[in-house]
């Protein structure tokens, strides 16, 4: 994964805006929120700070969830400016063979522009139903869906919606929504090895699943900044942009949420004139075109609006209208911060006598909804070899570093998917060995925390940020004797 540095480099004053000010943002965001992942700023098209907090690193791609459903807005906008369909399209024309028996009248009234201004006319969101479609027919079960309200009567976001319109697109094209923009956005961008979920008919989810970097986010979120332009060429038709990212339905009246601004066309109204495009654990694209900037950041937040309400406090107020004289020592200080910009480690006391003892042993493991089955470990001076055996039979092994992140490959608690993560450990008691697992190319951290007594193991599992729970019953292990 890569993206070319198209976008150039600057001092944050030569923009406008001070380190300082930057500065107090990072320190801010670092004691308020915690599992920032990465962050990109840009002015007047320059990069003027950029940062990954290890062990994400700047060649990563990030999963971006629901700030795919930007991406899948523009294909739509590209395609209604190739001739392929219009905003007043009906849904139910694209899916002749997919219509429920009885179709009402609301679902008869649903059109391509209800699908993007998530005012479908359902009062609960429908990719519940989509997963659990018995045959994988997504727009089957989307359309089977009742639709309680009239299209265009009100918000209700709606990731099915989004799938659709990849359906939608696929349907007409030929081609997956990601291959659509290749040629017409990702390719222009320089943005390669970009990725997206298929549903089980191999249609690009739209709706999440696309991963890419933290410059790809940047680029994209300037090439909306600009209108659609991008180094002379119209990739984006501007009244596509003005209208995809201008209020089509009212979302709130809560003056000071980001969520209740207005919604466009798969974008987010924010307050102080902004938009963006956001996906869950704080994903974020943030267009100011007041001030001329872009913000791209990648997470593993807990909560949302605070990351904003820290943009609005302290860069939105620095950005000024000329440039300012050159600061040396802010800059440098500023610099020096982004380059040691870390996640905590395990912090803990020196190994304790137990470690020996444990060292080598396997816990065969009670029945877990977890699926563990036995739990291994080798303690020596780099850190410690941790092997976790499934029922299923598989072994997913990795080494938690001390001191540092070790990289790995495991497929534990990633729905059976291997991917990369960064493991540290410590011994935080003189029975307890911690454990943290970033899964680098996700939201993700698993904290193991293994407590020995006697001839048991307690392994308490906990992931920072989820869907479903963030804890688990502790699981018990017995020493198995050679």
């Amino acid at each position: 994964m890569a993206v070319a540095q198209q976008l150039p480099r600057s001092a944050p004053e030569a923009q406008g805006i001070p380190a300082d000010a930057v500065l107090a943002f990072l320190e801010s965001a670092e004691r308020e929120t915690q599992h920032l992942h990465s962050l990109m700023l840009l002015r007047h098209g320059h990069v003027v700070a950029e940062g990954w907090w290890a062990p994400y690193a700047a060649d990563r791609p990030h999963m971006l969830f629901s700030l795919s459903k930007s991406f899948t807005a523009t294909a739509v906008g590209l395609a209604i400016d190739e001739g392929f369909l219009s905003l007043d399209d009906r849904v139910l024309a694209f899916f002749p063979g997919e219509a429920p028996a009885r179709v009402s009248p609301h679902l008869e009234a649903m059109r391509v522009r209800h699908l993007l201004s998530m005012s479908t006319g359902h009062t609960t969101d429908t990719l519940p139903a989509l997963h659990a479609s018995p045959d994988g027919n997504w727009a089957r079960a989307f359309l089977a869906c009742p639709v309680e309200r009239a299209p265009g009567s009100h918000f209700l976001y709606n990731t099915g919606a989004t799938y659709m319109l990849s359906a939608i697109l696929q349907g007409l094209t030929g081609v997956t929504l990601l291959d659509y923009l290749q040629p017409r956005l990702l390719g222009p961008l320089s943005i390669e090895g970009a990725t997206w979920e298929r549903c089980p008919r191999g249609i690009n989810t739209g709706g999440f699943g696309l991963t890419s970097t933290t410059e790809a986010v940047a680029a994209f979120g300037q090439l909306y900044l600009q209108r659609g332009m991008w180094a002379g060429q119209q990739l984006i038709p501007a009244g596509w942009v003005d209208e995809a990212t201008s209020t089509q339905i009212a979302n709130g009246d809560d003056p000071i949420s980001d969520w209740a601004q207005g919604y466009g066309y798969q974008f987010w109204r924010c307050r102080h004139g902004a938009y963006r495009g956001d996906g869950a654990f704080g994903q974020y694209c943030v267009v100011m075109p007041e001030q001329d900037a872009v913000l791209a950041i990648t997470g593993g937040l807990g909560g949302m609006q605070a990351v904003l309400n820290l943009v609005w406090e302290h860069l939105l107020p620095a950005f000024g209208s000329a440039p300012l004289p050159a600061n040396a020592a802010a800059r440098a200080a500023l610099a020096q911060r982004l380059d040691d910009l870390t996640l905590p480690l395990p912090q803990g006391r020196p190994t304790p006598f137990v470690a020996a003892q444990v060292s080598g042993a396997t816990y065969s493991c009670e029945p877990n909804g977890l699926g563990i089955a036995t739990v291994a470990m080798r303690f020596d001076r780099s850190g410690c070899k941790i092997t976790l055996g499934d029922v299923r039979g598989d072994a997913h092994t990795f080494v938690a570093g001390e001191g540092c992140w070790q990289q790995g490959v495991i497929s534990f608690m990633a729905e059976g998917e291997a991917r990369p993560v960064a493991a540290a450990g410590a011994w935080v008691s003189d029975d307890t060995y911690l454990v943290r697992v970033y899964y680098v190319e996700t939201p993700f951290c698993v904290t193991l925390t293994c407590r020995f007594a006697e001839s048991r193991l307690l392994l308490d599992v906990a992931v920072n940020v989820s869907f479903g729970p963030t804890t688990f019953p502790a699981v018990i292990g017995h020493l198995m004797v050679p």
